[in-house]
């Protein structure tokens, strides 16, 4: 039961209650199988509310014996039936994710559209944060209101691992199946608040917010937090809005913010500790979408102050 449940774990994160309907064991069972797996270090267990999540032990997330549960997968042989009726039983499973991930997405499509529709091709701005991001080598990454997972797509191909977080559930459940529908297994989805990462100090190499900063009632406090938790040399990018007159996003789309001044974003990048880079503007009519970085500094040396065109030193 235990292999069973190590080789359902390594194709897509499962509850309890998933591994309990392909197992057609008991949930105190599964359970304490799953609790032995976790303590040998074989699966990882996170979080979410009333659920807990399970998958496969990663190596680049430093469980211990990740190496042995690919091994003991291995020994499955292909022909095995009692797999193949596990793995069809995890398809209806799978299949059924993809349906509710579907109705979500097409309840608010009418909604993401229409922001969309006021700015730049997203494919450009896809393009541009993807060149951002990876102007250095990126082993680990954190994207805060990660959303439909989207940013961990377009940087998977380039990265050791990646994870995302989001508050709302919903928009989890879809970047859930989004990943696993493209196969990105060292791609994961947390529930977490920006205000407070479940996550220690100097884990990830950059950190992305893409159009989040807007929903912020603090976002110096959530940049503060994204350094927090930056490796020395690290960057933190910030996709969002430049100032704005769409008073309608603000009334029927839940921003807290008409975008922002570029002298903003760097007193707050400043105030975190961290070096502010040149933003890249991309212009759209009405919405201009601007793409703000900036670095810790290797050695972690407070930035050098700005100075303006006389010389004198700026906040």
């Amino acid at each position: 039961t235990r292999l069973r449940i190590l080789s359902l774990c390594a194709h897509v994160e499962l509850t309890v209650s998933d591994l309990v309907r392909v197992l057609g064991q008991s949930q105190p069972r599964v359970s304490r199988h799953l609790r032995l797996l976790v303590e040998a270090g074989l699966l990882e267990r996170h979080q979410e509310g009333n659920w807990a999540w399970y998958r496969l032990a990663e190596t680049s997330s430093g469980a211990r014996n990740a190496e042995l549960a690919r091994q003991l997968i291995d020994l499955i042989p292909e022909s095995d039936e009692i797999q193949a009726l596990d793995l069809v039983r995890l398809e209806e499973i799978k299949a059924e994710r993809a349906r509710i991930a579907a109705d979500y997405f097409r309840a608010n499509a009418a909604s993401w559209s229409e922001v969309r529709a006021l700015h730049v091709d997203p494919a450009q701005v896809d393009a541009a944060l993807r060149q951002v991001v990876l102007r250095q080598p990126v082993h680990n990454l954190l994207d805060i209101g990660t959303g439909t997972g989207r940013v961990l797509e377009l940087v998977a191909q380039e990265v050791t691992s990646a994870i995302g977080i989001d508050l709302s559930r919903e928009m989890l459940a879809v970047a859930r199946h989004n990943l696993d529908k493209d196969g990105l297994r060292h791609c994961q989805v947390r529930h977490a608040d920006m205000y407070q990462l479940p996550f220690g100090q100097e884990r990830f190499d950059a950190v992305t917010l893409h159009m989040v900063l807007h929903y912020s009632e603090r976002p110096a406090q959530v940049l503060a937090e994204a350094a927090r938790v930056l490796k020395p040399g690290g960057r933190v990018v910030v996709v969002d809005f430049a100032p704005h007159r769409m008073t309608a996003l603000l009334d029927q789309h839940a921003h807290r913010w008409a975008g922002f001044e570029d002298g903003d974003i760097r007193r707050w990048f400043r105030a975190a500790s961290l070096s502010p880079e040149e933003p890249v503007l991309l212009d759209g009519d009405p919405l201009t979408v601007a793409i703000w970085s900036a670095a810790r500094p290797a050695n972690d040396a407070a930035p050098e102050p700005e100075a303006d065109a006389e010389g004198r030193a700026v906040s």
